[in-house]
């Protein structure tokens, strides 16, 4: 017996206790570090914060910007900070901007590092000229852009409101330990570079794409039961309902395919190897791929490695196309001009003769807002403010949030859309003016922006600081909440987008039809209004007809002649295309007329970018004598010409290249 436990109890346990503890996989995060990037952040913020407040900061400034920096730095993830940081700052040194997405916004490190233009302190006027600042302590005020412009009361300069109200925690955590998920939204022209910049900052071994596992769903695998029956023959015993489903459900979940994060890097430790996290391979196989990418799935190790989201996005690329066609610098556009703010709500802005168009508002084109559904809400909510917006934006893209809740309430006349819950943070908020407990109120909020609901004690901690009845009824439905700094960010383009259609339509339409739009029918488009609203009719019809369906194709040429129809309305035109004068890809400013827009040779059927650079690069070099001329120099063929002869875009042009002297 002694000698049983010796060996049964007695040895292991030795053993044990001089092996060391290994984890198979890791047990905690792994940023990378770069040497004294933890006080470049704090400088570079507080550099920032004192070209913006002045020299002597305000305590509102200075408390928020010392508690983040020492939560951040704390935490070790002062990293993540400095990394993105210096990708905004190639990228508007390249001459992009770039937009943040997420809750990186609440952030007022983010803001004064640069990496995002919301700035979560409480509205406030700012004098850009001499750093005067002014606070704003009424709650009805929710957004610092809603506040009229003013004078400087110290050098006389206009000054703006700024602030959008957004705690820390949505982004950090109640005590400043959660892992800050920067999420920044380049333009789809620069996002391939922005990824090969993390290459020159880590190394070419210390970056990788992250990788993603798809799975076999559940119709996918009931199909395999179903083949599986036909093809051993089991047609005549076929197996039960309940059989196929149980059989499916074994199914459900195994790998299928791996494929790759759009735009997720993951950053490996300069002193650690990929391979301490995760094997790599190459996409598709190829070993000459550009990138290598991590074999496992990254949300089967997010805890342990860092990875930053350089995501495409068309707003940042439509920012980049208005300041080369108009020399503007587009931060300078105001987010509180009236005549902008005014077509969320209606057409005067646009100067449209309302008998000839049925849109209530002239929100159609604005990213955000040009949905049919979310201008149902406009045109219910008749939003006036920013403030408003950012909570459309919060209604429309939650679950459970909008309808049967927040659109009943005000329909009933309950509240008003200022009084909503539109976004996480509100909850937040609202339940700290009420009077509950910050720390309570950020655990509520938490709760409810993903669909947990609310625990009897809260209700309870709710009521006892008179929390409306309906206030509470709204959180219990909720499912899931966007954060108010993505509102946010998003909204601030939407409104210098709509400023542009407001007050330089012809930017504005050139911007839209290159780069918002997935198809057109140019023929019909510079024919005019007659032949547009034909067109739509047609589509509309087979839309409604339930028998015949139209194709993905027309249903987005629909979208596209309805932005067509309220720029002729407008007063504007098409030119015709031109073999002299069209661009390639983009739709330009008439220089013959400053109501008309000339399309491009993709705006053709079948007429791909690179054809299109082909004739633009041609004609460079000299110019077109003929149609064989342009045949025999260029990437079009004889079909593709001939469309472009049917447009009018050949008329000059003789067929070949012979003269006739008689």
């Amino acid at each position: 017996a002694a000698q049983a436990e010796e060996i049964v109890i007695t040895n292991p346990e030795k053993l044990r206790r001089e092996i060391e503890t290994i984890y198979p996989v890791k047990d905690r995060l792994y940023p990378p570090d770069i040497e004294g990037s933890d006080q470049k952040l704090r400088d570079i913020c507080f550099d920032t914060a004192h070209k913006v407040y002045g020299p002597d900061l305000p305590e509102i400034v200075e408390k928020r910007l010392d508690r983040e920096l020492d939560s951040i730095i704390g935490a070790g993830y002062y990293v993540v900070y400095y990394i993105s940081h210096l990708l905004v700052k190639k990228s508007n040194e390249d001459g992009y901007l770039v937009g943040s997405r997420g809750s990186v916004g609440s952030s007022f490190v983010a803001t004064m590092s640069n990496i995002t233009e919301v700035n979560p302190l409480t509205p406030h006027y700012i004098c850009k000229n001499c750093q005067y600042c002014e606070w704003i302590s009424d709650d009805k005020v929710k957004s610092g852009f809603d506040l009229p412009d003013k004078e400087c009361p110290h050098c006389g300069s206009v000054m703006r409101g700024d602030g959008q109200d957004i705690p820390f925690e949505t982004f950090l955590g109640f005590n400043g330990d959660k892992v800050p998920d920067i999420d920044l939204n380049f333009s789809g022209e620069y996002q391939a570079k922005a990824h090969a910049y993390t290459k020159e900052v880590f190394g070419e071994d210390h970056v990788f794409r992250a990788g993603t596992v798809g799975t076999v769903q559940e119709k996918t695998a009931y199909g395999y039961v179903k083949g599986y029956e036909e093809e051993m023959g089991l047609e005549a015993t076929p197996y039960n309902e309940a059989k196929r489903t149980d059989l499916a459900k074994g199914c459900e979940g195994v790998k299928r395919t791996t494929g790759q994060h759009p735009g997720g890097i993951v950053v490996v430790p300069l002193d650690m190897d990929v391979h301490d996290f995760t094997p790599v391979q190459y996409p598709a196989n190829n070993p000459d791929a550009e990138w290598k990418t991590t074999h496992f799935d990254f949300h089967q190790i997010h805890d342990n490695i860092l990875k930053f989201d350089i995501l495409g996005h068309v707003d940042p690329t439509a920012m980049k196309l208005f300041e080369r066609m108009t020399g503007m610098d587009v931060t300078t556009i105001p987010m509180n001009d009236p005549e902008t703010m005014a077509i969320f709500s209606g057409i005067d802005s646009l100067n449209i003769d309302s008998s000839r168009y049925d849109q209530k508002t002239g929100a159609a084109g604005i990213p955000e807002f040009g949905t049919p559904f979310v201008r149902g809400i406009l045109e219910l909510t008749k939003p006036t403010t920013f403030a408003e917006l950012v909570s459309i934006s919060g209604l429309s893209h939650g679950t459970d949030v909008w309808l049967n809740n927040a659109k009943d309430l005000i329909d009933n006349g309950t509240c008003v859309l200022s009084e909503v819950i539109g976004c996480r943070d509100d909850i937040m908020i609202d339940l700290m003016n009420y009077g509950l407990p910050p720390k309570d109120s950020f655990t509520i909020m938490e709760s409810v922006r993903k669909g947990k609901g609310l625990k009897p004690e809260w209700e309870k901690l709710m009521k006892d600081n008179s929390v409306p009845d309906w206030f509470i009824d709204s959180c219990k439905k909720i499912k899931y909440m966007f954060p108010k700094a993505h509102a946010v960010a998003y909204v601030m383009n939407a409104v210098r987008i709509a400023w542009f259609k407001v007050h330089m339509p012809v930017y504005y339409y050139c911007q839209f039809f290159s780069i918002r739009c997935d198809a057109y029918d140019i023929g019909v488009m510079m024919q005019g209004e007659g032949a547009i609203r034909e067109r739509m009719n047609g589509i509309r019809a087979m839309r409604d007809n339930k028998t015949e369906k139209p194709s993905d194709k027309e249903l987005a040429i629909y979208d596209t002649l309805e932005l067509a129809l309220e720029m002729v309305l407008r007063g504007y035109r098409f030119s015709r295309i031109s073999m002299e004068r069209s661009d390639a890809t983009e739709f330009i400013p008439d220089p013959q007329d400053e109501k008309a827009i000339i399309p491009p040779f993709t705006s053709v059927d079948g007429l791909g970018a690179n054809v299109g650079k082909s004739v633009v690069a041609a004609r460079t070099e000299r110019p077109f004598l003929s149609k064989e001329d342009v045949l025999r120099r260029t990437q079009l063929s004889r079909t593709l010409l001939d469309k472009l002869d049917s447009l009018g875009a050949c008329q000059d042009l003789d067929e070949e290249n012979q003269m006739t002297l008689f």
